[in-house]
């Protein structure tokens, strides 16, 4: 009778773990579905990446393209600029002298704003915190400067076994000449594998960690964006990206970045949108929409 009993359970587990299985493939096609229904509508490239950061469950859309980054690509520098203060080749309290020379016109700059003749020692906690929460370009040279080029940044990003990334250009670089900002390339995977080791938390130190998620959810760039559609306690630790137009061609609309949701699930999200004529309403609107689709399909 225990043997029965023990085979009949069995058949009970597997039952239902078949069941829940079917159930599971079902609601991730319900969210495909809405989500092409949402970007339907959109001109031109769109890239979009989910990942549950727990089961590793993972959907992607446009995933064979190469989305320019634009100031995403201050998300990896920042880890690399991170991953030298662990190292102690550098430290947070560092202070950087800032000249005049350094902080360029025609560019957007909050830190210009503050330091317009420079003339200023700031130190990398605070260029970190320019460069990622406020998207800072002239910040972001500068800590390229700091750890030794963009060929330094990419080569860590590689090193960490993320393919479909790559950093080959600045931002002073990237305003001389429009397609420039392509060679700064990302498929939408690549971003979901960078999101992920980074919350993984075991290739920076639990306190580079949480400094840079603590500046990513200070963001307050593309406030329209993931975030636009979300209710207003939502937490998202996030960087956007966003180029000018030529012709009215606009090359990057772009957010990415993991949400905490409230029951405890961490969702990395990778939206992009390229190669557009679409208005900057519009643009944000896409993109909140695909984020409260993944909100809610992931908080049932």
């Amino acid at each position: 009778m225990r043997l029965k009993y023990r085979t009949g359970m069995g058949y009970v587990l597997l039952a239902m773990m078949i069941v829940a299985g079917t159930c599971s493939y079902a609601q991730k096609d319900k969210l495909k579905a809405e989500i092409e229904t949402a970007i339907k509508g959109a001109d031109g490239e769109v890239g979009i990446g989910i990942m549950d950061l727990s089961t590793k469950e993972t959907l992607l859309f446009g995933r064979d393209h190469k989305f320019p980054m634009q100031s995403i690509f201050k998300f990896p520098l920042a880890m690399a600029v991170l991953d030298q203060v662990d190292k102690g080749k550098l430290q947070l309290d560092q202070k950087i002298r800032i000249t005049k020379q350094d902080l360029l016109p025609n560019t957007w700059s909050p830190l210009r704003v503050k330091y317009p003749e420079g003339n200023a020692d700031v130190t990398i906690a605070e260029l970190l915190g320019y460069t990622v929460s406020q998207s800072d370009n002239n910040g972001c040279d500068i800590l390229f400067r700091l750890v030794g080029g963009t060929r330094v940044v990419d080569s860590y990003i590689k090193k960490l076994g993320v393919k479909g990334i790559a950093i080959v250009a600045t931002e002073e670089e990237m305003a001389r000449h429009w397609d420039v900002q392509y060679t700064n390339y990302c498929y939408p995977a690549a971003m979901l594998r960078l999101l992920e080791i980074f919350h993984e938390a075991k290739k920076l130190s639990r306190t580079s960690t949480e400094f840079l998620w603590k500046r990513m959810v200070e963001t307050s760039t593309g406030p329209g964006r993931i975030k636009g559609l979300l209710p207003k306690d939502a937490i998202v630790g996030h960087k956007t990206g966003t180029s000018g137009t030529n012709e009215g061609l606009l090359a990057a609309t772009n957010d990415v970045g993991i949400m905490q949701l409230p029951n405890g699930k961490n969702i990395a999200v990778v939206i992009y949108i390229s190669d557009t004529r679409m208005d900057e309403k519009n643009r944000d609107l896409v993109t909140a929409k695909v984020s409260r689709l993944v909100w809610d399909h992931y908080s049932k």
